[in-house]
């Protein structure tokens, strides 16, 4: 387990960072934040620490839209004066992976100060980034302190709210594709992280209610979920067990919408409708007998490889030569290769429904998700028509991986 950094979840928050800094002699901080989360609690935060005779310097992120990518990394660190500063995120997932990065490079410590409980990132130890308008995952590191201040977070828009939900709740598919993976493919599993994220999950569906009117009991429910999950994904080492398809789907819009400057959808919104989607192509595999499985596996059959190289063009015009890199092993699979993947399916079959039933019916996906506040489907969020069938065709080509996206493709799954 790697090293668990300082946690408060509260009121008073601020209070416990003045007292942090005390006592660990941290005396000059750059703050970093964006108008929003300034407002919301960075202000108070800078003047607190200014008015117990801190050094401050704040670097307000501008825009109308603040992404985590190579232009906002650069920028804090050309406005940070000096190596010596700790950091200061005082935001959401956005300033906290920015921060995160940055403070990679610079080796100074850093705190997040959490203004939603909007994203599982909180303690992952990668920075899920943009770069040249490519969702990738990047190095990172945990903070080294968390002050979770509760009157804040439950003050924060909704919408954020139920996207941290979201993003918990999308452990109900994502630990299914992991469990997948690694019965079929080369994925490494462990059982008791698994058990963790469940409990975590568990936690979220158990407060629902809550969470969906932003009591303090919801709330801290929602933030230790949160917490709980990003430090699972920190004790595996990767991001995998927590980003199944239901998280491909939303790296498929967001790198779309970034492409044709359209505005964002949050992340925690994207993967509760993808976690919708994904189970329902888990229920009909449900459904499935192992001969019915066999008999679509063979109509399948290997895809063309040019075939392959024109959907990854036609569904990734932005990072064609990324998306075909990560798909070597799937464009220069011969027929051999692909009978002994469709083989390993079929010896495992009982196992793939076995994880089915651990999957809930769409609908009870969906209810979750209205509890506490959250889209449900693809025009709730705001995305076209066009925008789910892409989806559903390509996502599944960004990782090297055999997810439910994939299998679903084997098993011709509409």
């Amino acid at each position: 387990m790697v090293p668990r950094p300082h946690i408060y979840i509260g009121s008073r928050a601020v209070d416990q960072l003045l007292r942090y800094a005390s006592a660990r002699g941290l005396s000059r901080f750059s703050l970093v934040a964006d108008a929003n989360t300034y407002a919301a609690l960075g202000g108070r935060v800078e003047a607190e620490l200014r008015s117990a005779g801190h050094d401050v310097r704040t670097i307000l992120l501008a825009g109308p839209e603040v992404i985590v990518d190579e232009l906002q990394v650069v920028d804090v660190l050309l406005r940070n004066d000096s190596r010596d500063r700790a950091f200061l995120a005082v935001g959401s997932g956005t300033i906290t992976d920015i921060t995160r990065f940055v403070t990679l490079q610079t080796g100074g410590a850093f705190i997040s100060v959490p203004t939603a409980p909007s994203v599982d990132g909180y303690t992952s130890p990668i920075t899920p980034m943009v770069l040249r308008r490519l969702k990738i995952t990047g190095p990172g590191r945990l903070p080294d302190a968390i002050f979770a201040d509760l009157d804040t977070l439950a003050a924060a828009p909704h919408k954020m709210i139920a996207s941290g939900a979201g993003d918990v709740i999308a452990k109900w598919t994502s630990t299914a594709d992991w469990r997948l993976g690694s019965l079929i493919w080369t994925d490494r599993f462990d059982e008791a992280i698994a058990r963790r994220f469940t409990a975590a999950l568990n936690q979220v569906v158990d407060h629902a209610d809550e969470i969906g009117q932003a009591t303090p009991a919801g709330i801290r429910a929602l933030m230790e979920a949160l917490i709980e999950a990003g430090l699972c994904m920190a004790d595996f080492g990767i991001s995998m067990p927590a980003s199944g398809s239901e998280h491909l789907l939303s790296h498929f819009w967001e790198s779309r919408l970034l492409y044709e400057e359209r505005p964002a959808l949050l992340h925690g919104a994207k993967v509760g409708v993808g976690t919708s989607l994904i189970a329902r192509y888990w229920q009909q595999v449900r459904g499935m007998s192992r001969d019915e499985a066999a008999r679509r596996l063979t109509a399948s059959g290997l895809p063309d490889r040019e075939g392959e190289v024109a959907n990854i063009r036609a569904g990734w015009p932005f990072a064609v030569d990324q998306v075909l890199g990560e798909q070597k092993v799937f464009l220069d699979m011969d027929e051999a290769g692909y009978r002994a993947l469709c083989d390993r399916v079929l010896e495992h079959w009982d196992d793939i429904q076995a994880i089915a039933a651990e999957v809930p019916a769409p609908d009870t996906v969906i209810d979750t998700l209205r509890r506490v506040g959250g889209p449900t489907t693809v025009a709730e969020l705001g995305l076209a028509p066009r925008d789910l069938e892409d989806a559903l065709a390509y996502a599944h080509y960004l990782r090297s991986r055999v997810p439910m996206l994939r299998l679903r493709r084997m098993l011709q799954i509409n």
